[in-house]
């Protein structure tokens, strides 16, 4: 992986908390790092450039007026005042190279002297063990802190421990292993041919993610939320709001427009295409 700065850009050694996205149902990590990059004010500071993301180009998504400028595919976003760089990820892994890409990402969050990492993220609501959703639809956490993923922080927030979290599971088990670079062709042919229902949760991005960044040393929260496919933006501002309540940012100071807190990206106007042609009716 590459990282390639943008001319007159430098890296603020203040912004040692990182959030960045892990992909899953309904996108709706990459829609929180989106509402964050724009309500932080975060100005791109560069791209990195990995062999384990397809390439995509697109529209400038936070610019009302074109500037010239496309989106790429990993984007790095720097905002001083809130001591936060974001990364958004517009395109997917390659198939089986999530851990490469992992151990890319956590090995730039090294060598830039990031010190917290934030992955925000999304579970399948029809694997919904014990729905609760006597207060909201809560947010489930996992964390590096203890052994068991538990923290303290996150339980005083009132988010849940992700209790599918086993560290001796062996696909949990097996994933450290390829964190730390242990693992052999013989492990990973014994493991494809017993996967069970049980290995679903460890076999999705953020699993591989939390784990290469913890084999680094480094402190790793996971927030993630239940939902189905759809209109995702309501999970999007509940899962940004989670983020700045653990990093300490008050949503309430980012001035939005027509008096919400909230900076809505000037790319969501257009997320379900434009309004029907009434002409038509």
């Amino acid at each position: 992986m590459e990282f390639n700065l943008e001319e007159g850009k430098h890296l603020n050694d203040e912004c040692s908390t990182l959030i960045l996205p892990a992909l899953s149902i309904g996108n709706v990590g990459q829609l929180a790092v989106d509402l964050l990059i724009a309500s932080t004010k975060a100005e791109r500071v560069g791209y990195l450039d990995d062999p384990n993301v397809l390439p995509c180009v697109g529209n400038d998504a936070y610019a009302p007026a074109p500037q010239g400028d496309l989106a790429l595919p990993l984007e790095a976003y720097e905002s001083p005042s809130s001591a936060l760089t974001l990364i958004q990820q517009r395109s997917p892994v390659v198939k089986g190279m999530m851990v490469e890409f992992a151990k890319n990402l956590a090995d730039f969050a090294v060598a830039s002297g990031k010190k917290h990492i934030v992955i925000l993220s999304s579970l399948d609501f029809g694997r919904w063990q014990t729905v609760d959703m006597s207060s909201g639809l809560p947010i489930h956490y996992l964390s590096n802190t203890n052994v068991d993923g538990a923290d303290d922080k996150c339980e005083k927030l009132g988010w849940k421990k992700m209790k599918e979290y086993d560290p001796n599971q062996k696909l949990w088990k097996y994933l450290n292993t390829l964190a730390e670079g242990n693992a052999n062709e013989d492990d990973i042919s014994a493991l494809e041919d017993d996967l069970g229902e049980e290995d679903y949760y460890p076999s999705l991005p953020f699993a591989a993610m939390f784990s290469c960044f913890k084999a680094k040393g480094l402190k790793v929260t996971c927030l993630l939320c239940y939902c189905s496919e759809g209109d995702n933006i309501p999970d999007a501002f509940h899962l940004a709001e989670a983020a700045c309540n653990l990093v300490g940012l008050t949503p309430d100071t980012f001035k939005g427009s027509e008096g919400g807190k909230w900076v809505i990206p000037f790319s969501w106007q257009s997320v379900y295409g434009p309004p029907p042609d009434m002409s038509l009716f």
